[in-house]
């Protein structure tokens, strides 16, 4: 059995208030953030924890699993999460931060805790697009900037997010413009096909934002994100041809 993971950060505070354990976690009642996942014949749920103004997601999972060529038999599909998020810290790629990870084998099930950092004084790019025609101009270029800026460090680091969702892309300002980082890792594997791959991963968000954003400024991510200006109309076209034949598919 490996051992469990804890942020050094956060040892101590963990310890104090006794759950610096898999049992402790495991039992502690939380009311859940939304209904439990059920499916993959297991069970999975997310509840928030604070200790001592500290915000986490406590994640806890049944026989919630996931397979793949390397684990034909299964494993939990938090241990998945977790060892991409080491990746993408690894890779220094700006993702949610995990502070504590553990799984048992107990009567036969497969259980599996994964607790992140919660991303307090962050908010997703989806809540500033639904507010985007009262955002300041200068806002919203920093804002194409650093998403564009993150899609560059994500795909520069050989990785593909595979679900690069207004969503899943969580910004906080700064005093010179913004932070991004990335959540819902689950999905990410390593850029095989090159251009192809990258236009894949990229087409999401900008389908998503095409009724909020205008070209130019679909225009202003893509030159952040291929830092260079005169590649960013080739490949606007490239997405429009991608998006036009998919929105063509029964």
């Amino acid at each position: 059995m490996r051992q469990d993971f804890i942020d050094p950060q956060i040892s101590e505070l963990f310890a104090c208030h006794q759950l610096d354990s898999f049992d402790a976690l495991w039992e502690l009642e939380l009311k859940a953030v939304d209904q439990p996942n059920t499916e993959r014949g297991g069970w999975s749920s997310v509840s928030y924890l604070e200790l001592d103004g500290q915000g986490f997601y406590l994640k806890r999972q049944r026989n919630h699993l996931t397979r793949s060529l390397q684990r034909p038999l299964g494993e939990p599909t938090f241990a998945r999460e977790f060892r991409t998020i080491e990746q993408y810290r690894k890779l220094g790629i700006p993702a949610l931060q995990a502070a504590w990870f553990g799984q048992r084998r107990v009567a036969g099930e497969q259980r599996a805790i994964l607790v992140t950092h919660a991303l307090t004084d962050w908010q997703d790019l989806g809540c500033w697009l639904e507010r985007w025609p009262h955002v300041a101009d200068g806002e919203r270029r920093a804002i194409l900037d650093v998403c564009g800026t993150l899609a560059r460090r994500l795909h520069g680091a050989g990785q593909m997010h595979g679900c690069f969702y207004p969503k899943h892309i969580f910004l906080r300002p700064t005093a010179g413009g913004f932070n991004a980082c990335l959540i819902d890792l689950e999905k990410t594997r390593c850029l095989w096909l090159g251009r192809r791959d990258r236009i894949k991963d990229i087409e999401p968000l900008m389908r998503r934002t095409r009724h909020v954003w205008t070209p130019d400024e679909q225009l202003r991510l893509l030159a952040a994100y291929l830092d260079n200006q005169d590649h960013a109309r080739v490949w606007y076209d490239w997405l429009q041809v991608r998006m036009q034949d998919k929105a063509s598919r029964p």
